[in-house]
């Protein structure tokens, strides 16, 4: 007990002075035994998969079992506050795409589902950027936004899909209505893979969604790709205009993803988590698979999580109650 007490209070004055935690010094005490990571959507999601690639890397590291368990229901929230009441101890650890600060702006939530955004975890990373893309089926006849917004302005009806009221996804179509001053029609899905379907199939016309997800679609022009949502273009699709080119300037959302721990694990702890996340996501094998997904790594330290978490709920909360976005 002295020595454990010895080896906290070392790394405590470590941080103090600003140096980094070396994992092979927690390693003595932290992980004794295997980790869950709570995805709070279904198996098989981009938040899933790539929650399960970083499970295999962390594991090979901690020499111990890293775990992906699904928690899905409410639109992540579940999961979300499953783990807000989970033991501090470092062994229950959460994996969310950004709708983890968003969805209890917009959703009835139940005693059960409630969680607080700001205060209620520890964070660790930022793992990675999704940037949004506007897709469209061919047999709508706009090859641009400017095109769409035209078609809109014309009279013809208009729909876009998303993965749910309050994503980003969500945000971005009623943030775009508003802009341009037209009225397209939201259509939300449990999910991000339905709502793809149906604007690949023709049910629904256009769509916001992340890269990764419609890339072999728009590689055999099953869609079109007509703007990204970000500040910038991306490298994934260098030849897609940003919203702010086209004359948006002030549409920009964008996916993010991250860990969380419950408020109260240990700061070593969520030190040493983020060192090797961290160097995970660094390795090139890592970052082309992260492509796959539309997916650009982030790092930094745990405050950088912390910063993107709180400029959301302030950016997003102020638009979400702007453009009256609720569960539909």
């Amino acid at each position: 007990m002295k020595s454990l007490r010895r080896q906290l209070t070392l790394g405590a004055l470590a941080l103090a002075c600003g140096l980094a935690i070396a994992p092979a010094t927690a390693q003595t005490t932290y992980p004794a035994k295997p980790i869950s990571i709570i995805v709070s959507y279904p198996p098989g999601s981009d938040t899933d998969s790539i929650a399960r690639m970083l499970a295999e890397r962390l594991s090979q590291r901690l020499n111990q079992p890293v775990i992906v368990d699904n928690k899905p229901g409410a639109g992540g929230t579940l999961g979300n506050a499953f783990v807000s009441r989970a033991a501090h101890d470092g062994y229950t650890l959460l994996f969310t795409p950004n709708p983890f600060t968003t969805a209890p702006m917009v959703l009835r939530l139940s005693p059960a589902a409630s969680y607080d955004v700001l205060h209620g975890f520890e964070p660790i990373i930022q793992i990675a950027t999704q940037p949004l893309v506007l897709v469209a089926h061919p047999g709508v006849g706009a090859k641009s936004v400017p095109e769409m917004v035209a078609l809109a302005r014309s009279g013809k009806t208009l729909s876009y899909a998303s993965p749910g009221a309050g994503s980003p996804m969500h945000i971005a179509g009623e943030w775009l209505n508003r802009t341009a001053g037209v009225k397209i029609t939201h259509v939300p899905y449990r999910g991000v893979a339905p709502s793809v379907n149906d604007v690949v199939a023709g049910h629904v016309d256009t769509a916001w969604v992340t890269l990764g997800v419609v890339s072999q679609y728009t590689s055999q022009n099953r869609l079109l790709p007509l703007a990204i949502g970000d500040a910038r273009r991306s490298p994934l699709a260098p030849q897609v205009p940003t919203l702010s080119e086209l004359g948006y300037k002030d549409v920009v959302v964008g996916a993010w993803n991250g860990f969380f721990a419950p408020k109260g694990t240990p700061i070593e702890v969520v030190r040493l988590l983020n060192v090797h996340l961290n160097e995970i996501i660094k390795s090139p094998e890592v970052v082309s698979k992260l492509a796959t997904f539309g997916a650009q790594p982030v790092g930094g330290a745990p405050e950088v999580l912390a910063k993107t978490n709180a400029t959301e709920y302030q950016v997003m909360g102020k638009l979400i109650k702007e453009l009256a976005i609720t569960a539909d």
